[in-house]
């Protein structure tokens, strides 16, 4: 039977974005965007609502995020925004952030298959390596690459090439693993086949930009299934 993800001649790496792939991280970000909105006045204080969030913001840089929000606000004024709201969504984190179902146990199998391992994402670097530290997976990643280590953010491939370039990859030989068009879109863009994180209401959409293969969760059947046809012979080390 042919494999969604066939085209991955023999598997070497693996690449994870973070916010919605690894961790459950939406409501946090939330609701720190939505108490600094209405902080400031946006929408007349009317709160945004969950899906405005999801299609506005969600795998987007906060540089991608202002120019939408606050076309006219100078980059000063924009910064001030944004930590003060990167402030407010690592406290809410730090009280309750959960990983995506399943994830430990995708990270035991690559660690145990000796993968190279990354994980790639429009995220501030401090909140992107405080939800790994939560996640304990710190010691996991070889390394972290944030849209700020590159000229351009997703959707370009940018972030995705330049993990491939310091861990050694190659695209052929690599999964990504994403959450949002955007990054589906990056991931694509990078050569590499793309495994989405999605319930069934947007599973059309990231399908549409190039996913191989959509998976509720990493306890899905489908997802061990397209695992079990892939040759990951590889030396192993200790997790």
């Amino acid at each position: 039977m042919a494999s969604a993800i066939g085209r991955v001649a023999s598997l070497e790496a693996v690449l994870f974005d973070i916010d919605g792939t690894m961790a459950i991280s939406d409501p946090f970000h939330h609701r720190a965007t939505s108490e600094m909105l209405i902080k400031v006045g946006y929408n007349d204080g009317v709160p945004i609502t969950h899906e405005f969030g999801m299609t506005h913001m969600a795998g987007r840089s906060n540089e991608q995020i202002g120019q939408f929000l606050f076309p006219g606000w100078d980059q000063g004024r924009l910064d001030a925004f944004f930590a003060e709201k990167e402030a407010l969504f690592a406290r809410y984190a730090g009280e309750g952030l959960k990983e995506i179902a399943g994830l430990t146990a995708l990270c035991r199998w690559a660690s145990e298959r000796g993968l190279k391992r990354a994980a790639v994402t429009n995220a501030p670097r401090a909140n992107a390596e405080l939800m790994i530290s939560i996640l304990g997976l710190s010691d996991f990643f070889q390394l972290v690459v944030t849209g700020e280590d590159c000229e351009r953010s997703k959707p370009f491939p940018d972030p995705y090439l330049r993990a491939l370039d310091l861990l050694g990859a190659s695209p052929g030989h690599t999964l990504v693993f994403e959450d949002s068009p955007i990054g589906v879109q990056a991931g694509v863009a990078a050569g590499m086949p793309v495994i989405a994180i999605a319930d069934e209401s947007r599973e059309g959409k990231l399908l549409a930009v190039g996913a191989s293969l959509v998976i509720r969760d990493y306890r899905d059947p489908k997802l061990w299934a397209e695992l079990g046809k892939l040759d990951t012979t590889r030396p192993r080390e200790s997790c």
